[in-house]
């Protein structure tokens, strides 16, 4: 019937292959990313408005990608949830979680500088 060993290797298998698509797909995010920002770099020709949006646009590239990394290393350590790799997640976990909350509010404030210059005409125009 039921042989738990292998089933319980079919689960690993499967936790590895998704792990490797998420990696794939962070990578994938960050490619994607890096040239739909150099697109925009090449088409806005004034540098020092624009480069706001050029930071806007790799940033959230780059948060997406981190999701995908954290996913992956959860799965990763559900396979082996040894003591060493439980912290070595929660490093991992505590520093892209990190680097991502300070990058969205970061992006968050860029956001809003760039929207405030058109509700302040807005505002001028009435």
């Amino acid at each position: 019937m039921f042989d738990i060993a292998s089933l319980k290797e079919g689960m690993m298998h499967g936790v590895e292959l998704f792990q490797l698509l998420l990696e794939i797909i962070s990578i994938a995010c960050v490619v994607i990313g890096l040239g739909k920002t150099l697109w925009l770099a090449a088409r806005i020709r004034d540098h020092a408005p624009g480069f706001p949006r050029i930071r806007l646009c790799f940033g959230s590239w780059l948060i997406l990608a981190l999701e995908f990394q954290l996913a992956a290393d959860i799965l990763a350590t559900t396979v082996a949830p040894s003591k060493e790799e439980l912290i070595r997640l929660a490093i991992i976990a505590v520093i892209r979680t990190f680097l991502n909350y300070f990058l969205g509010k970061e992006l968050e404030a860029q956001a809003e500088r760039q929207q405030a210059p058109g509700a302040e005409q807005a505002k001028a125009t009435r």
